[in-house]
C-alpha cells in the first residue's frame, strides 16, 4: 500500500503556531481522505520554523467502489415521474429494478460510483486544505490570492510505494507541487530531491534540519543541562521557553554565555524575566547560592570559532536590556529607602482605577486592610501585621519594575518591602497575597499571607456581586472562579477553621461602605460551593455525597465541609456504608409514608418495652450504642469516627427489616415501631443528609 508524504515549505512560522498547525493540517487532510473513502494506517506530522510536514502510512491506492441504492416513484407513477428519477439518478428504463412493496410495485435504482485514484483525491483535499487554513493570522504576498502565515515557497507532495514514487498534480496560485524540499537556510539551502518519508527525514537530517520539534527540545536540553553541570551551575527549568526556543531553530546549537559583573545583584527573578522575555534564553544559576550567574542561547547553525562571534553579540545584547533593568531597580531602592518607603507609591495608587463602580486602587487597599484585621485572629496572625501587609502589598504596581516586567508583581514588592525593613512575613504576604494563581500552585502558608491573600480574594467576589458582575456561563473577566477556588485551597489546605459567611457578610458590609452596593452573601456561597463540587470531584468525591455534606449545618465552614464530605466518601467505599445507605433509605421512605398518611410526626416515644422480636430490642441496643458514639464524635469534629459508628447499624436494620413488618396490626406496636425508624433517620442524619444520595 503507498505512504503519502505533504511538506507546505514557507517563511518562518512563528514558534506560538507551529504545534496547533501541524495538529489542524493533519486533522484536515485525514479528514478529507477519510470522507472521500481514502483510508490510511499511519499519520505523523513535523512542524520546524519553515515547514509543516505530514506522513500518511499504508494509504489506499484508490478510493473503493461504491454502490447506491435509491428508491424512485411507483411503478405507474405518471411518466413524467419516471424521467425525472432517471435523469437524476443517470440511468436508463431498463436499469431500474422494480420490487414489490407493502405501498405497491416501486422502482430501485442502483447507482455506481467507480472508485477513485489516491492523487486525484489527495491533489483535492490538499488544496482545500491550503486554502482554507485556520491560521490565526495570516498574509497576502506578490500578486496571487492564496493567505498563509508567511510567504509560502513551495509545496511537496508525493505517493510513493514499491513501484516508485508519484508527484501529486497539483498547482496553487502558480505553486506547482512536486518532490524537491531545501534544507538549512544557511548550512544546505540546496534543492533535495526526495522519494518518500525516510528518504525525506534522511536527506533533511544530513542538510542540518531537526525535523521533530520533540527531538529538538530533548537536543537543547541534554546540551544545555550538561555544558552547566561541567561549570557546577544548573539550568533554570522553563517549559514553555523550551518549547518556544525549539520552533525558533532547524539544527540548534547550544551556547552559555556570562552575565556582566554589574548586574549579578540584581534579584533572579529579574534576571531570569529579562532574559526569557526579551532575549529567549535561558538562566543558569548557582545551586550553592540560587544567583543566576549565566544564561544559555540556541543559535540556529554552527560557525567556525564554535559560536564565539554569537555569544559575543549576544552579551551585547543582553548587557544593554539589563542595564535597563539595573536602572529601574535602583530608583526603585532609592524610593524606598528613603523617609516615605513604599507608601509613596501607595499614594500614587490613589489616581489608579481599579474599577470604576469600585473605586482606585488605593481604596482596595484600604478594604483589604480592613478585611485582613478581621481575618488576622480566625488564621493566627498579628492584626497589625496583617494590616501593615495589606497596605503595602500592591504598592509595587507603582514601582518602574513592575511596570517594565508587569509578571514580577508581589514578588518585587516582596524584596522591596525587606528593603524598607519591614518584617519578614510583611514582605512574604507581599509576594503570596495573589496566590494560588492556577490549580497546581502552591497556596500560602504563613498565617498573614493567609489573611491577605484571603482578604485579596474575598474582596474581590463581594465587590463584583454587589456591582452585579458575575461571571456567566463561560465567561469570566474578572476572573471569580479563581478566586473563589483560592479561598477554598487556603482555606483547606491549611486546615483553616472559620465561619466564611460570618466573613463574606463583613466584606460586604465594607465594600457597601464604598457605596458600591450590598453584595449578595447567600449567592456568593453558593458559587463557592459550586466551586468546590469541582474541587473535591477532581479528588474522586461523588457530586451528591457532597450535595449531602453541604446541605447540613455549619456547611459555610469550608475545611469541615470537606472533612465531612471525605469520611463520608470513604466510608460508602465499604460494604457496610454503600448497604446502609439503603436501609437508611427504605426505613425514610416508609417513614415518610405514613407521616404524610397519618398526618402525624413520628419523632419522639420509641420504648424497647413494647419490642416483639429479637430483632428490634437489637436495633434498639445499637441505636444506642451508636448515638453514644456519633454525638460526641460530631461535636468533637471527628467525622471518620462518627461514619464508622453509622456504618455499624448496617447489620442491625438489615435484620429489623427482614424479621419485622412496620405497619402491624397492633396501633402501639406500629406507633413503637414507626418511631424507632425515625430514630434511625436522626441518627443518621446528624452525620449528613444521606437523602441526598444517589441510589
Amino acid at each position: 500500500m503507498p505512504d503519502l508524504l505533504i511538506e507546505l515549505f514557507s517563511e518562518e512560522i512563528p514558534a506560538r503556531m507551529q504545534k496547533r498547525a501541524g495538529e489542524d493540517l493533519q486533522k484536515l487532510v485525514t479528514n478529507g481522505l477519510v470522507e472521500a473513502g481514502l483510508t490510511y494506517g499511519s499519520a505523523a506530522v513535523f512542524t520546524t520554523p519553515r515547514r509543516l510536514t505530514l506522513a500518511l502510512g499504508d494509504m489506499l491506492a484508490a478510493s473503493p467502489r461504491q454502490v447506491e441504492e435509491r428508491k424512485g416513484p411507483k411503478a405507474d407513477a405518471p411518466e413524467k415521474a419516471i424521467e425525472g428519477f432517471l435523469r437524476g439518478a443517470g440511468l436508463t428504463r431498463d436499469q431500474l429494478e422494480e420490487r414489490d412493496t407493502p405501498k405497491g410495485k416501486v422502482f430501485f435504482a442502483k447507482i455506481e460510483k467507480p472508485g477513485r485514484p489516491a492523487a486525484e483525491i489527495v491533489a483535492g483535499v490538499l488544496e482545500q486544505t491550503i486554502r482554507n487554513f485556520p491560521w490565526p493570522k495570516s498574509m497576502r504576498w506578490g500578486t496571487g490570492s492564496l493567505k498563509w502565515v508567511r510567504p509560502l515557497h513551495s509545496i511537496l507532495c508525493v505517493i510513493s510505494d514499491e513501484a516508485g514514487a508519484e508527484v501529486v498534480p497539483l498547482t496553487i496560485d502558480g505553486i506547482a507541487a512536486g518532490n524537491t524540499t531545501r534544507g538549512h537556510r544557511f548550512l544546505a539551502p540546496a534543492e533535495i530531491e526526495v522519494s518518500g518519508f525516510e528518504d525525506y527525514q534522511d536527506k533533511l537530517s544530513r542538510a542540518f534540519v531537526v525535523l521533530d520539534p520533540a527531538a529538538r527540545a530533548d537536543a537543547i536540553w541534554h546540551d544545555a543541562t550538561n555544558m552547566a553541570f561541567a561549570a557546577g551551575l544548573e539550568v533554570v527549568e522553563d517549559a514553555g521557553l523550551l518549547a518556544e526556543v525549539a520552533g525558533l531553530v532547524e539544527y540548534p546549537v547550544v551556547l552559555m554565555g556570562r552575565i556582566g559583573e554589574d548586574f549579578l545583584g540584581l534579584p533572579p527573578e529579574v534576571l531570569q524575566t529579562s532574559m526569557k522575555e526579551h532575549q529567549k534564553f535561558f538562566s543558569v544559576r548557582n545551586p550553592k547560592s540560587g544567583q543566576i550567574e549565566r544564561f544559555i542561547t540556541v543559535a540556529n547553525r554552527t560557525t567556525a570559532d564554535e559560536g564565539a562571534t554569537i555569544l559575543a553579540g549576544n552579551e551585547k545584547v543582553l548587557g544593554a536590556r539589563l542595564s535597563d533593568a539595573k536602572f529601574f531597580w535602583d530608583n526603585d531602592l532609592r524610593t524606598v529607602t528613603s523617609g516615605a518607603g513604599m507608601e509613596t507609591w501607595v499614594k500614587a495608587l490613589e489616581n489608579v482605577t481599579f474599577h470604576n463602580k469600585l473605586g482606585t486602587q488605593a481604596e482596595l487597599i484600604d478594604r483589604m486592610a480592613t478585611l485582613s484585621r478581621e481575618l488576622a485572629p480566625l488564621v493566627g496572625a498579628d492584626a497589625d501585621e496583617a494590616e501593615q501587609a495589606a497596605r503595602v502589598a500592591k504598592a509595587d504596581l507603582s514601582s518602574e519594575m513592575v511596570y517594565e516586567f508587569p509578571e514580577l508583581q508581589g514578588l518585587m514588592g516582596s524584596y522591596y518591602a525587606r528593603e524598607a525593613a519591614m518584617s519578614d512575613a510583611v514582605a512574604d504576604a507581599a509576594k503570596d497575597h495573589y496566590a494560588p494563581l492556577g490549580p497546581s500552585d502552591d497556596v500560602p502558608t504563613a498565617p498573614v499571607s493567609i489573611a491577605v491573600a484571603l482578604a485579596e480574594k474575598i474582596d474581590k467576589l463581594t465587590g463584583f456581586w454587589a456591582i452585579d458582575e458575575k461571571p456567566t456561563g463561560s465567561k469570566d473577566p474578572f476572573a471569580l472562579r479563581r478566586a473563589a477556588l483560592g479561598v477554598i485551597r487556603i482555606l483547606v489546605e491549611n486546615d483553616v477553621s472559620l465561619t466564611l459567611n460570618d466573613v463574606l457578610n463583613k466584606s460586604a458590609e465594607i465594600v457597601g461602605d464604598r457605596d458600591a452596593g450590598r453584595a449578595d452573601t447567600g449567592d456568593i456561597l453558593s458559587f463557592i460551593h459550586d466551586r468546590l463540587k469541582v474541587y473535591l470531584r477532581d479528588q474522586g468525591i461523588r457530586h451528591d455525597i457532597i450535595d449531602a455534606c453541604i446541605a447540613m449545618d455549619g456547611s459555610d465552614d469550608l475545611t469541615l465541609l470537606v472533612k465531612r464530605a471525605r469520611a463520608l466518601s470513604e466510608t460508602l467505599k465499604t460494604d457496610d456504608g454503600e448497604n446502609l445507605i439503603q436501609g437508611f433509605k427504605r426505613a425514610n421512605n416508609i417513614l415518610s409514608q405514613a407521616e404524610e398518611a397519618d398526618g402525624v410526626e413520628y419523632s419522639f416515644g420509641a420504648d424497647p418495652k413494647f419490642a416483639e422480636t429479637e430483632a428490634e430490642k437489637d436495633l434498639f441496643t445499637a441505636l444506642d450504642k451508636a448515638e453514644t458514639k456519633i454525638t460526641p464524635a460530631m461535636a468533637a469534629q471527628d467525622f471518620s469516627t462518627a461514619m464508622a459508628a453509622m456504618a455499624d447499624l448496617r447489620g442491625p436494620i438489615d435484620a429489623f427489616f427482614e424479621a419485622v413488618q412496620v405497619n402491624a396490626e397492633n396501633p402501639t406496636v406500629r406507633r413503637n415501631r414507626l418511631n424507632l425508624l425515625s430514630r434511625i433517620r436522626t441518627i443518621c442524619s446528624a452525620v449528613a443528609d444521606l437523602t441526598k444520595l444517589d441510589g
